[in-house]
C-alpha cells in the first residue's frame, strides 16, 4: 500500500512531511509514504499580507482540495497555519510532538538591543502589536515568504531585524541562528511550533494516523484553538496564547492586544476540560479589554 501524503513544497513543510513520513513508517512497519507536493495561493502571493488575501485558508484550501479529491491520504500542516474553522469533511487526526515555541530574534541580541527607530520585517499582527508594546519605536515592515527567503531580505539590509518560530530553524537545523525570545516577553501564536496531519473524516487513514498522535501535543494545541473559536479571533486579530499539561488537566495564558500594541490584556485559566478553560478565559480577557483590543475579536 502507498500512502499518499500531502504537503507544501517549501523546506520547512517538507522537512515536517519527512517527520510524519518517518513516524508512519515507524507505526506501520512496511507502510510506503510518498510525498505529494501541493502548491498553495500562500506560496504563490509573497508581496501582501495573509489578512488582505484571504487569510489562513491561503495554506490549507489547495491541500483540502487534494484531500477531498482523493488525490492524497492525508495533509501535513503547521498547525499555527490552519483556520480555527475546519470544513466537516476534515478532521484533524494527530499532532506530531511539540517543538521550542518561542519566537527568535535574528538581527540583534534581544529587543531592548535593537537600535532606536530599527526597522524590524515581520507579517504577523501579533508580533508586530507585541513588539511595538515592548519598544513603540520600532518600524514594523512586511516580510513575507520562506524562512530562506525571510533571512534573505535581513542579509540584504530590507531590515534591521526579524522574527522567525524557534521550532521552524531547529527543524531546518539553523539552532544556532537567533535569540529565543522568553515566553514572558512574547507569548507564541495559538498552536506554535505544533505539525497536525488532517485526513477525511471517517476514512481507513484516520486509524491509521492516530497510531502518531502526540497525546499531550494535541490536547493542548486544541485547547488552544477552542480559545480562538471562543474569541471570534481572525488573521488581523494579534494574539498569543499557549497551553500547558498541569496537575488536574490543563493551564492556558493567553493575551489580546491592539494592532498598534498600545493597549492589551492577558490572563490565565486552568481546569480539567480544555475547552471550558479556552471558554472561560475568553470570556475573561473579553470582558476586561479596552475598545481598542474587543473590536478586533468576535469576527
Amino acid at each position: 500500500m502507498i500512502f499518499r501524503l500531502g504537503t507544501r513544497g517549501s523546506p520547512l513543510a517538507l522537512t515536517q512531511a519527512g517527520m510524519t513520513r518517518d513516524a508512519l513508517v515507524a507505526a506501520h512497519p512496511g507502510l510506503e509514504v510518498e510525498l505529494v507536493t501541493v502548491r498553495t495561493t500562500g506560496d504563490r502571493v509573497q508581496d501582501r499580507a495573509l489578512a488582505e488575501i484571504g487569510g489562513k485558508a491561503l495554506w490549507t484550501k489547495d491541500l483540502d482540495r487534494a484531500l477531498l479529491d482523493g488525490e492524497v491520504d492525508a495533509c501535513v500542516h503547521s498547525m499555527k497555519d490552519v483556520e480555527t474553522i475546519r470544513p466537516a469533511e476534515i478532521a484533524i487526526a494527530a499532532m506530531l510532538p511539540r517543538a521550542d515555541v518561542r519566537d527568535r530574534l535574528i538581527g540583534a541580541a534581544s529587543i531592548a538591543d535593537l537600535p532606536p527607530g530599527a526597522i524590524v520585517g515581520s507579517s504577523s499582527p501579533r508580533r508586530r502589536a507585541q513588539l511595538l508594546r515592548l519598544r513603540p519605536d520600532l518600524r514594523i515592515i512586511l516580510f513575507r515568504g520562506n524562512v530562506d527567503t525571510r533571512l534573505a531580505k535581513l542579509a540584504a539590509g530590507e531590515a534591521d531585524a526579524t522574527l522567525l518560530a524557534a521550532a521552524g530553524l531547529d527543524r531546518l537545523g539553523r539552532h544556532d541562528t537567533g535569540q529565543a525570545i522568553p515566553i514572558d516577553q512574547m507569548l507564541p501564536a495559538p498552536s506554535q511550533a505544533a505539525v497536525g496531519i488532517e485526513v477525511r473524516a471517517g476514512s481507513p487513514a484516520a486509524a491509521l494516523v492516530a497510531a502518531i498522535d502526540n497525546a499531550p501535543t494535541s490536547k493542548a494545541v486544541l485547547t488552544e484553538r477552542a480559545f480562538l473559536a471562543a474569541l471570534g479571533a481572525g488573521c488581523h486579530s494579534p494574539v498569543g496564547a499557549l497551553a500547558r499539561i498541569v496537575e488536574g488537566g490543563i493551564g492556558l495564558r493567553a493575551q489580546l492586544l491592539a494592532e498598534d500594541g498600545s493597549e492589551a490584556v492577558e490572563g490565565e485559566q486552568q481546569g480539567a476540560d480544555g475547552a471550558i478553560v479556552a471558554a472561560a478565559l475568553a470570556r475573561d480577557l473579553l470582558g476586561r479589554a479596552p475598545e481598542s483590543v474587543r473590536r478586533l475579536f468576535g469576527g
